[in-house]
């Protein structure tokens, strides 16, 4: 797990550095400014170390300039554009790439200037321009400014204004056109409102550049909340973001994670006592969810099917008879040593035609007897393409309230819980909900789209005393204490019917096996690796089959993989 920082939290954990550690903040901030020049050089590295000649453009190719009114310019209009050429047909003749630092008057501001001077001194031709107002350069951004002044170099006023391209500079926009690179210092983790004016200008015009001009972002991309991953207006399409001391939950959720590129997480000095003082052991700390931090146990060689957990489900209705037999195919591939399969007894011959593994068995009309069936298993899913049926819902509340084993409720399964919540606030066992948004929406009344869902997650796992997995771009996972993980894997081509399904099924598969569970057993964190394992499968699908054609199905044939890659291989019980 690696702890996430909230913009509060990082302002507290550098005033607490500076202010009673004694820790220089202008050493704080040489070393992020370290950390920015060294993405840029990984991006492009100087000539004599790619062993080839820097990157160029194709040479500036002019007519004569002839005015709206047919005439020819003057001496003045000709030696700009003899100008504009020079410059711009320079690249051709010095490969050393170009790199743009666009900075804010603010610290983050300061981090870029010291990233331009450094980059300076390793060798690239570099400019850092100002965004934003002199007179409030901060006393280490002045200070960061003055170093770069020593070598001869001035930090510049921006002036290409997208809405008032009448004040822009000629010469500037013709060398920007030239860059290989540029560096985002506009804004920090304090950034709160929306993007307006000149900033808003310089962020599109970091974005109009396209793929041949990456972006490196310092802390996070510029118009990024730090807190939510919401774009405040415009923000910054980085191919890399450096973050300093600690991740932030911004960097991972929604839109910010698909504004960040490669994170890159840096120590810059802040001692590791503060750190783990105020951010690991913070009560409601955020964490991401990483490759290699969940391992399963080899099996016994002595096992049975029984040691492995029996899972019951309770899915599907006329018109949904995919979601339960992908909810039980998942439980069986995530390892579950029985799954039970209770359908309506209209789609019964249908769904049996699809199982091989599970053991799909028509629901009997005596509620005792499914309960009995239920209760004799390890976990239950309920909810997978159940309907809306009053009948359905009543089971539904009645095995909730009823089962003393823990329960996964996804889909329809959550639906019944939207006006009778104090059932869900009356189990002692574990349960696991998973919404996506919508589902969420009618769960709490709250709007769409969800403004924070880490604090919402939250808030609804803590009351109600549940784990609530939050599905969407970095699904949030939160258990009852107030921990939340946020997940790293997954892409788009998840974004199918029956996706949800696998996930529910994987889930119940861990919560029943008892070699996964005992009395320390967080059923959070086992959620919160299904959610990875789960997302990691769409992954591979997506690298063999593309994001397009990929299916649900396909989820459930890289599931062996995944899990044989997270499996110890050097013990044995």
């Amino acid at each position: 797990m690696f702890p996430l920082a909230t913009a509060a939290q990082m302002k507290e954990l550098d005033r607490a550095a500076i202010e009673e550690r004694g820790v220089s903040s202008l050493d704080l901030m040489e070393r992020a400014a370290r950390a920015v020049a060294e993405a840029v050089m990984d991006l492009l590295p100087l000539p004599d170390r790619a062993g080839e000649d820097g990157p160029t453009v194709s040479s500036f190719t002019t007519v004569a300039f002839v005015s709206s009114d047919g005439k020819q310019p003057t001496e003045e209009e000709q030696r700009e554009m003899d100008e504009l050429r020079a410059i711009v047909e320079s690249k051709n003749t010095d490969p050393a790439p170009r790199v743009a630092v666009f900075c804010g008057p603010g610290n983050n501001g300061g981090d870029g200037i010291a990233a331009a001077r450094l980059l300076i001194e390793a060798g690239y031709h570099v400019r850092a321009f100002l965004i934003g107002d002199r007179e409030k350069l901060t006393p280490d951004a002045k200070e960061m400014n003055a170093r770069l002044e020593a070598l001869g170099r001035r930090l510049e006023a921006f002036t290409v204004d997208l809405e008032h391209p009448e004040r822009c500079d000629q010469r500037q926009a013709a060398w920007l056109s030239t860059c290989d690179c540029a560096v985002d210092a506009l804004f920090g983790v304090g950034l709160s409102r929306p993007v307006e004016g000149l900033y808003r200008s310089a962020i599109q015009y970091l974005n109009r550049m396209g793929p041949r001009f990456p972006v490196v972002a310092c802390d996070i991309p510029s118009g990024v909340h730090t807190d939510t991953g919401a774009v405040l207006g415009e923000a910054v399409n980085a191919a890399v973001t450096v973050t300093f001391t600690c991740g932030k939950p911004g960097l991972y959720l929604g839109e910010g994670a698909a504004h960040a590129g490669e994170v890159r997480v840096v120590d810059i000095g802040v001692p590791h006592d503060l750190e783990f003082r105020l951010i690991h052991r913070a009560p409601e700390r955020v964490e991401t969810v990483q490759a290699g931090e969940f391992r399963l146990p080899r099996r016994p060689l002595a096992a049975h099917k029984g040691d492995f957990g029996k899972v019951f489900i309770l899915a599907g209705s006329v018109g949904y008879t995919g979601a339960p037999v992908l909810a039980a195919n998942a439980a069986v591939r995530a390892g579950a040593g029985l799954v039970y399969l209770g359908v309506p007894k209209d789609i019964y011959p249908i769904v049996a035609v699809k199982c091989t593994e599970a053991m799909p068995f028509p629901l009997p009309d005596d509620y005792a007897a499914i309960l009995e069936k239920a209760k004799g298993c390890d976990a239950a899913l309920i909810g997978p393409g159940l309907g809306r049926a009053p009948e359905t819902e009543q089971l539904v509340l009645r095995l909730l309230a009823d089962l003393p084993i823990p329960v996964v409720l996804d889909a329809d399964g959550i639906n019944a819980l939207s006006t009778h919540i104090d059932v869900l606030d009356n189990r002692a066992a574990p349960t696991v909900l998973t919404p996506h948004d919508g589902e969420f929406r009618r769960l709490t009344g709250c709007d769409l789209p969800i403004q924070n869902r880490l604090p919402a997650a939250r808030d609804f796992a803590k009351t109600h005393r549940c784990v609530l997995v939050l599905k969407g771009h970095g699904t949030v996972t939160a258990s009852p204490v107030g921990l939340c993980r946020i997940n790293t894997t997954g892409n788009p081509g998840m974004a199918k019917g029956g996706s949800g399904d696998v996930l529910a099924g994987i889930i119940a598969a861990l919560l029943a096996q008892k070699l996964l569970n005992g009395p320390h057993t967080d059923p959070a964190e086992l959620a919160a690796a299904g959610v990875y394992w789960h997302g990691e499968a769409g992954d591979r699908a997506a690298e063999k089959l593309g994001e397009y054609g990929m299916t649900p199905s396909d989820l459930l044939a890289e599931l062996p993989g995944v899990l044989r890659d997270h499996t110890e291989r050097d013990q044995t019980i």
